[in-house]
């Protein structure tokens, strides 16, 4: 059974770690190279929002993108984790959107500069509910899927990804104490686009967890 921690992770937990370009056709629709080790920033977890609440478009956004993700959520506090033991340290899973501002991302990279404007602004993370590692004993091997309107956008696998979980929870602790109820992006695949005013997003992992968000 989940800690309460762990079962109340949108409220207690404390930082969301995301991972960009872990899937090599993602990489290049977006003209990126693909990375030799895992590029990482941080959403606040003010970006949180839940079904029944709706995705809003930031302050000078005008290509608001979609982007659907497996994330891991920490059930045990650790830093310098190994791979042998990351699994240890996994309470669960969720699905979850990394909603991103792409005009806003691609003005920032040209500069330099940071992506937190592009990722972390309020509504950015759309967010669903705990599941139990029992639903989901193969994380390494199942489907993320989007529609927009009906239509399929997003149809990728986990398997693709570039940097497994186990990786990525060592890679991670090495430099960000994970703590309980923290969640980690793990990556979106091919297929992102944008949305606009009035979209409905449905999302989902394999037949095991899905939802819905309108953009306002």
């Amino acid at each position: 059974m989940a800690s309460t921690t762990v079962s109340r992770f949108r409220e207690l937990g404390k930082k969301i770690v995301a991972v960009g370009r872990n899937y090599k056709e993602h990489a290049a629709e977006l003209g990126n190279a693909v990375p030799t080790k895992p590029i990482l920033f941080l959403k606040p977890t003010t970006s949180y929002v839940t079904q029944g609440q709706n995705i809003k478009i930031p302050p000078n956004c005008k290509s608001l993108h979609h982007e659907v993700e497996l994330g891991i959520v920490i059930g045990k506090t650790g830093s310098h984790i190994t791979e042998d033991r990351a699994a240890d340290h996994i309470g669960g899973y969720v699905l979850a959107l990394d909603m991103t501002a792409r005009d806003l991302q691609d003005e920032a990279k040209k500069k330099g500069h940071p992506w937190t404007l592009a990722k972390g602004f309020d509504t950015s993370c759309p967010i669903g509910d705990l599941i139990s590692k029992d639903k989901l004993p193969n994380p390494e091997n199942v489907q993320l899927w989007l529609k927009v309107n009906g239509q399929t956008k997003q149809d990728g696998n986990t398997k693709d990804m570039i940097f497994n979980i186990p990786f990525l929870i060592s890679y991670i602790s090495k430099y960000f104490t994970l703590e309980e109820g923290d969640v980690i992006l793990t990556g979106t695949p091919s297929g992102v686009g944008p949305v606009d005013k009035g979209d409905v997003i449905d999302a989902g992992i394999g037949d095991v967890s899905s939802f819905r968000f309108q953009v306002e």
